[in-house]
């Protein structure tokens, strides 16, 4: 029985380009995670998303991971982080249109929720939340710049739940809708890599050191 030799038994991978290290864009979710471990980027990309001023954020962990139970599906949030007052902020990149997105958020919020409150504790503790989905593609259909969503009585539009939970929904490709010029640059500069003020320059040089770093090079490709 003849052997088989190491060369025969490699099996060869082909990675796209846009996946190679060196032509990774923050649209990549390794990268924007990278990038917003940056408190100063960070908290500059919250407030230009959201039109809030924020005092300074806090990162209870790195690509946190909340597992409730061992039966329970865990969850592995890139950016998870909180302000000054308290309020939770889980930012996503979306790249891949799946279908399942809408309760995707619903999921993580829950989770959060869960992750937020001691046992006992007064449902009053829990936090202000935004789950934000950044997608590179139109997850509605209605060409929209953003999305958000906040529970309210079907009934009457003026009443709302005011259950302190927020689900939003950016889209790079939006042409409709106001936003700030801030906002558009950001999405713009994700979609397609331009920066045009200079705030997305900052975050270009960040991609751009990142990249130079060796530790994080393996992290990838491992």
């Amino acid at each position: 029985m003849h052997g088989v030799s190491q060369q025969e038994n490699t099996i060869k991978i082909t990675i796209p380009e846009e996946q190679l290290w060196e032509n990774l864009k923050i649209s990549n979710d390794f990268m924007f995670a990278k990038v917003m471990r940056n408190p100063e980027l960070c908290k500059g990309m919250l407030e230009r998303l959201l039109d809030i001023q924020i005092d300074h954020i806090e990162y209870p962990k790195e690509q946190k991971v909340i597992d409730i139970s061992k039966d329970s599906k865990s969850v592995r949030l890139d950016v998870y982080l909180k302000d000054e007052k308290g309020t939770v902020y889980n930012v996503e990149i979306q790249t891949t249109h799946s279908k399942n997105l809408p309760k995707r958020t619903r999921y993580y919020a829950g989770m959060i929720d869960l992750n937020a409150i001691e046992k006992g504790a007064d449902y009053s503790e829990l936090p202000q939340s935004f789950v934000i989905f950044i997608c590179t593609f139109d997850a509605f259909g209605k060409g929209r710049r953003r999305y958000t969503f906040e529970n309210m009585c079907k009934e009457d539009n003026d009443i709302f739940l005011e259950d302190g939970t927020a689900k939003i929904f950016f889209n790079t490709d939006g042409t409709e809708g106001n936003i700030s010029e801030d906002t558009k640059n950001i999405l713009k500069f994700i979609a397609n890599n331009t920066a045009e003020d200079d705030f997305t320059e900052k975050l270009a040089q960040e991609v751009q050191k990142i990249k130079e770093n060796k530790e994080w090079q393996v992290e990838y490709m491992t």
